[in-house]
């Protein structure tokens, strides 16, 4: 019921202008989104990497149902990555196991690149995107989606490694075929950055119950650290970040060779006491327009999500 609600409010024009002027909701969007622009996105992204953190930027946008919508956003990107790259945000350090770890990289979802209608399109931005990011020394990671794109987004993922091997997947621990993922994933140099998932997914292909996804998760995160490649674990939960602590000791990983990952605006001060302590923290900076629609199904895709992101809203712990 409250996921239909918040559904319909998504799409009425009238609840967007509500909201956009709403003061409570300038503050959301503040807290959890780096304003509307490449200049915004930029700023933050200086804030926090002189902050000892590490940034991985969203350009905001996955209805995409045009070339022209496809493009543009892929043309963003690139804007993105070139004042990254002039910013001097963009330089490469050796993380474990040869892994590029940049300062600054981005994320994208090939379906604000056309994968909805093209494929090949999808795949054919997405390509521009990690050779600009490849010339500039960072990376790009494949943000995955519901259950529906993920065959294909694996299967762009792993055309476009063949060229660009520092490309990142991301798997989500409650869909039930995610073990197996990443047993295939956890290879020599492989970025996979481990979630729990956010979108509302049919019980036959996933967890349901927060103790079966958080069982999952754990399964997950020993299969990834066990493996060779780098795992970026992306999660505010603090018994799972204990967990992951756990985990590198007991398989003799050093600080390097993973890192933890979290949401702008989303416990800020543990992000920073994790990267004082010598963690890599990765924090996921989402930036543009399309603000609305993204924090509107984001609630809508979980509405426990409405409850999350009010408590983040007055705590920074």
């Amino acid at each position: 019921m409250l996921r239909s609600v918040i559904l319909a409010a998504a799409r009425s024009q009238k609840v967007e202008r509500l909201v956009e002027t709403a003061p409570v909701s300038r503050d959301v969007v503040k807290r959890f989104v780096a304003g509307s622009g490449t200049g915004e996105a930029l700023a933050a992204t200086r804030q926090l990497a002189d902050a000892g953190l590490c940034i991985t930027l969203d350009n905001l946008g996955e209805d995409t149902l045009t070339a022209e919508q496809a493009n543009a956003t892929k043309e963003a990107y690139l804007e993105l990555l070139a004042a990254l790259g002039h910013a001097g945000l963009t330089a490469p350090k050796e993380g474990g196991g040869g892994v590029t770890v940049a300062t600054a990289e981005v994320s994208l979802k090939l379906s604000a690149l056309g994968q909805a209608f093209d494929e090949q399109l999808a795949e054919k931005n997405a390509r521009e995107i990690c050779e600009a990011a490849a010339g500039l020394g960072t990376t790009v990671t494949l943000d995955m989606e519901d259950h529906t794109t993920t065959d294909s987004t694996l299967d762009i993922l792993s055309r476009l490694r063949r060229d660009h091997p520092g490309t990142g997947a991301v798997l989500q621990a409650y869909l039930r075929r995610t073990e197996g993922d990443c047993r295939e994933l956890a290879t020599a140099g492989s970025r996979v950055r481990l979630c729990k998932g956010a979108y509302k997914e049919p019980e036959h292909v996933a967890y349901q119950a927060p103790l079966e996804v958080d069982k999952s998760y754990v399964r997950c995160m020993n299969i990834l650290m066990a493996g060779e490649g780098y795992p970026m674990l992306a999660t505010h939960d603090p018994r799972l970040i204990a967990i992951a602590q756990d985990r590198a000791r007991w398989f003799d990983r050093a600080p390097d060779e993973f890192e933890f990952q979290m949401l702008y605006g989303i416990r800020p001060e543990e992000q920073t006491r994790l990267a004082r302590a010598g963690h890599t923290l990765r924090v996921y900076v989402p930036y543009g327009t399309e603000w609305y629609g993204y924090l509107m199904r984001r609630l809508a895709e979980r509405p426990a999500n409405l409850a999350f992101f009010g408590r983040a809203l007055i705590s920074k712990k």
